[in-house]
């Protein structure tokens, strides 16, 4: 008689051992396959139409080549709108920074009623920014604000400013809405990596004599310091691609001068419906950011602070 021959052990375990590394690919594949769609689908959609002459209910739609990026260099308005970007993002950045820095540190340590101070700090965060953006149009209205009422009412000015519609005045306007609505999101982040310090170091510093200043340089920031440079970097990625708060407010004006470069993609996309040359717009945006975010990571030395 014959005997069925045995399947060796060692093929058995090799079977196994490769469904179990492929196990966590197939539970990830819908939602790769989803991401592929969404995200994937649009940017190659962009990247063809920069370099297309494509304006929404145009026949003519076609390769131009460069034209949309050259067409962008061209633009009187261009010097402007880079200047606005820069400092709308950098002064959003810092503020949000300073002011939720300052409140994870003043919420850091328990005292009572704490936890209604955070709930009120963070209610920022839970408004939508279409909402924000029109608290902020309707408190700096230069006719019947609440911001001219009260500042006349505290004799700092003697009549009505047009907030909305004076250069300089109206990106100033918008910085602060992004600022109010942004200081939670750094809170929240600051206060978690303060709250994963161990308490052991500090007493130990103040063993050794180190006072106040010396345990927030020397133990708080190195502690803290991935964090910061992550939500540093998240918040100028968020803030330089929002527009929202800037067509809300002020819709880029007066004459651009609260316009930045996403305001500017957005308005020439869905008002003037030249989809080729937003998307030249957006290629450069993202490009940019890439840069960007290379660039400050080195410098930063994210990797070693981890």
């Amino acid at each position: 008689m014959f005997r069925r021959r045995k399947e060796p052990v060692i093929v058995r375990k090799n079977w196994s051992y490769r469904k179990r590394m492929l196990e966590p690919y197939a539970l990830l594949m819908p939602v790769l396959i989803l991401l592929l769609i969404v995200f994937a689908v649009p940017l190659i959609n962009s990247f063809v139409m920069a370099f297309q002459k494509y304006r929404l209910g145009s026949p003519d739609i076609h390769f131009n080549g460069l034209d949309n990026f050259k067409r962008l260099l061209l633009d009187d308005d261009l010097s402007l709108i880079l200047k606005n970007t820069v400092v709308y993002v950098f002064c959003s950045v810092a503020g949000q920074f300073v002011l939720g820095m300052t409140l994870a540190l003043a919420l850091w340590k328990k005292f009572k009623g704490r936890g209604v101070y955070q709930s009120i700090v963070f209610l920022p965060w839970a408004f939508s920014a279409f909402v924000v953006g029109l608290m902020f149009r309707w408190s700096f209205n230069g006719e019947y604000g609440v911001v001219n009422d009260l500042l006349i009412k505290l004799g700092v000015i003697k009549e009505n400013i047009a907030w909305l519609g004076t250069p300089g005045y109206s990106l100033f306007v918008i910085i602060l809405a992004m600022i109010w609505i942004g200081v939670p999101f750094f809170a929240i982040m600051i206060l978690a990596a303060l709250q994963s310090i161990p308490e052991d170091i500090y007493e130990a510093a103040a063993i050794d004599g180190a006072g106040a200043i010396k345990k927030f340089f020397r133990i708080t920031v190195p502690y803290i310091k991935p964090t910061i440079i992550m939500t540093l970097l998240l918040r100028t990625i968020w803030i330089l691609n929002s527009f929202d708060l800037i067509v809300v407010i002020t819709n880029g004006g007066p004459a651009n001068y609260s316009m930045t470069l996403p305001a500017y993609m957005y308005t020439r996309a869905f008002s003037g419906y030249d989809f080729g040359f937003a998307s030249a717009i957006g290629v450069i945006l993202m490009t940019a950011l890439m840069l960007y975010t290379l660039i400050f990571l080195k410098v930063t030395n994210y990797e070693e602070g981890m």
